[in-house]
């Protein structure tokens, strides 16, 4: 490739894997207007990638809401082009780490949902979107707007693979946390396969999270001083599931787990 002494600065050129510069305001508007302007998907994906790096950057989060940069890039969650879709949602949830940028980014928030439950079970955007309502639920702030989608969540952390059963229980364990959502969790109907997560050969990545979520649900309801609240959650609920017999004898059976973070964290659940 022939050498350049000097790299351009046109939008395209931008986009181009080999511009490693960090890119200052000027060109983050070079890019965005080619978001809006361009057609091509190809182009398109690539500005989006170059938006989400740029955004890795806590300075560039800012300057790109402060360009309008947010609804420009949240528009291409609409594309029917699944790899568009990913790489607009891969780029929000780099911009949902400030703060700020969460109150404009949070009006996509029912969309992801949405497309979370309806895309294709363990793919690139389901995967995307499950982090990015990861990182809008870190605090208490949004996570009322996804009250009416747990009991949908539970099924793909039931039906979805390894990575996403982590992703999903990443987003539940954010909810789990907040004693405003505690009701909406252990309300949710929930398949009783949930207490095969329980068993002992489960991946550890998976068995502590969601004995963490047990935990967590636990924590909250002894902070709110309900803990004998059964008559208020209907058969199926994950109410039932988490303080039923078959649930208290994994628990049991997990005191004798091999390994250490897992007996450490049952020690920490009810007595049963």
């Amino acid at each position: 490739r022939r050498l350049r002494l000097r790299p351009s600065r046109s939008a395209e050129d931008l986009t181009n894997g080999s511009y490693d510069d960090v890119l200052n305001a000027e060109q983050l508007q070079k890019l965005l207007y080619l978001l809006e302007s361009t057609e091509d998907p190809a182009i398109i994906e690539r500005a989006l990638v170059t938006v989400g790096n740029s955004a890795a950057f806590s300075a560039n989060q800012v300057v790109i809401r402060e360009l309008g940069g947010i609804p420009v890039v949240g528009s291409k969650i609409n594309s029917p082009n699944q790899s568009i879709k990913e790489k607009a949602l891969n780029a929000l949830n780099n911009l949902s780490v400030n703060v700020e940028n969460q109150i404009k980014i949070k009006v996509y928030v029912n969309q992801v949902c949405e497309d979370v439950l309806s895309g294709p079970l363990n793919s690139a955007v389901q995967l995307a979107g499950l982090r990015l309502l990861t990182n809008m639920t870190v605090t208490n702030d949004h996570q009322h707007m996804l009250r009416s989608y747990i009991t949908d969540l539970f099924h793909v952390l039931l039906t979805g693979n390894g990575s996403t059963k982590v992703q999903v229980l990443k987003l539940l364990l954010n909810l789990s946390e907040n004693p405003a959502m505690t009701d909406g969790l252990l309300g949710a109907q929930v398949d009783s396969s949930f207490l095969s997560l329980y068993d002992g050969h489960v991946a550890k990545e998976i068995l502590l999270r969601v004995l963490t979520l047990f935990q967590n649900i636990n924590n909250c309801l002894k902070k709110e001083g309900c803990l004998v609240i059964g008559p208020t959650f209907t058969k199926g609920s994950l109410f039932y599931l988490l303080y039923g017999e078959e649930c208290a004898q994994k628990m049991r059976a997990l005191v004798y787990h091999q390994d250490a973070d897992v007996k450490e964290k049952v020690t920490m659940l009810p007595k049963f």
